[in-house]
C-alpha cells in the first residue's frame, strides 16, 4: 500500500539561498509506494508534476536551488523489484534502484563487465554511491554519465513499465539530448538488461575529471575481442564529448580486421576527433574535449588488450 505524506515548506515563503544545502523551500505530497505497478499508476496520475526520487544524489540538489519544484515525489527506495543484481544465463540484470556501490561489489560486474565496475568506481566518493542509483545516472540524461559508456559498448537493453505493459529499448536508443530521454511522464526504467559477451571479450574505461569528485570532461569505454592480435569485434562509446553519450561507428568500423599496431592506434585516434561534437563548457573546452578524446580511446584500448593478453 502506498505511503503517503504532505510536506510543506517553512512559512512565510522565504527567498532561499540557492547555495544554502539545508532547506528544501519546495511544497510537495511524498508518496513510497511497494510495487512498480503503484509508481507507474501515480506517475500516470500526476504527470509531469511528479518526480522519481532514488538517491536523490541530483534530484534534492535541483530542489534545494530551486532549479525544480515538483509538486509529487514518489519515493522507489521500498520497491524491491527494482532493487537487485541477478544472473539470468545470457544476461545480467539490474534493478534501476540498485545502488552504485551494490554494483561496485559485485564480483560479477568486476568480472564479466569490467568497463562498468571501473565507472561506477571512478563516480563521487563512497558516501555518494552509497546512495546514488544505476537508474538514476541514466534518467538523468547527462551527456557525462558515467555508467552509459560501458553500458553502449556492452550493448544493454532497458526495460521500460508503463500502464500499457512493458518494453525493451536498447541503450542506443535512449538517450534524445541533455536531460531528455524515450521515457513517458507515465513510465519507469525498471530493469538494465546486460548481455553475456562472447568469450575473449574484455572491456576498459577511462575517465578524464577536474578532479575526482567532478563531472566527467571526458569518458570513454571500449569493448575488444582479438584473435591471433587482429580485432575481431570493437565497440567504443564516449560521453561528455556530444550532446547524448555516442558510440564511436566509424573508428570501429576502421579498426575491425586490424592488428592493434601504432599506427593503427593513431589513425584510430585521429578518427575519434572527426566523430565527436563537443562543446566548451565550466568544465573544459571542446578542442580540449576533442584532443582527449583520441588520446584516452587510444588508452583504453590498449588496456583492453592487455587483458586479452594476460589472461
Amino acid at each position: 500500500m502506498t505511503e503517503r505524506k504532505f510536506v510543506k515548506p517553512l512559512k512565510p515563503k522565504v527567498d532561499v539561498n540557492k547555495v544554502n544545502t539545508r532547506i528544501l523551500p519546495v511544497e510537495f505530497e511524498y508518496f513510497e509506494p511497494r510495487t512498480v505497478k503503484e509508481v507507474v499508476e501515480l506517475l500516470s496520475k500526476y504527470g509531469s508534476d511528479a518526480k522519481i526520487l532514488a538517491g536523490g544524489t541530483d534530484l534534492i540538489v535541483r530542489m534545494k536551488q530551486r532549479f525544480i519544484e515538483p509538486k509529487y515525489i514518489v519515493n522507489i527506495k521500498k520497491v524491491k523489484e527494482l532493487n537487485f543484481i541477478e544472473d539470468r544465463r545470457d544476461h545480467l540484470a539490474i534493478g534501476a534502484a540498485t545502488k552504485l556501490r551494490e554494483i561496485e561489489n559485485s564480483g560479477i560486474v568486476r568480472k564479466k563487465f569490467t568497463a562498468l565496475y571501473e565507472a561506477v568506481r571512478s563516480m563521487a566518493g563512497v558516501q555518494i554511491r552509497n546512495m546514488a542509483t544505476i537508474g538514476g545516472n541514466l534518467c538523468n540524461a547527462s551527456p557525462a554519465a558515467d555508467t552509459a559508456p560501458p553500458l553502449l559498448v556492452f550493448e544493454a537493453k532497458l526495460k521500460i513499465v508503463g500502464l500499457d505493459g512493458e518494453k525493451l529499448v536498447p541503450i542506443s536508443e535512449f538517450f534524445l539530448g541533455p536531460g531528455k530521454t524515450v521515457l513517458k511522464h507515465n513510465e519507469v526504467l525498471a530493469e538494465i538488461w546486460i548481455p553475456y559477451q562472447p568469450e575473449g571479450t574484455e572491456s576498459a574505461f577511462i575517465k578524464i575529471a577536474r578532479v575526482a569528485m567532478d563531472l566527467a570532461k571526458v569518458n570513454v569505454a571500449v569493448a575488444l575481442r582479438t584473435e591471433g592480435g587482429v580485432v575481431k569485434s570493437v565497440r567504443i562509446a564516449l560521453g561528455a564529448v556530444a550532446p547524448t553519450p555516442i558510440r564511436a561507428y566509424k573508428t570501429e568500423e576502421f579498426l575491425t580486421g586490424k592488428e592493434l599496431s601504432e599506427a593503427v592506434l593513431e589513425k584510430a585516434a585521429e578518427i575519434v576527433k572527426t566523430e565527436v561534437k563537443p562543446i566548451t563548457d565550466i568544465r573544459s573546452t571542446a578542442e580540449y574535449r576533442r584532443e582527449v578524446s583520441g588520446v584516452i580511446v587510444k588508452d583504453a584500448l590498449l588496456k583492453a588488450y592487455e587483458r586479452i593478453s594476460g589472461r
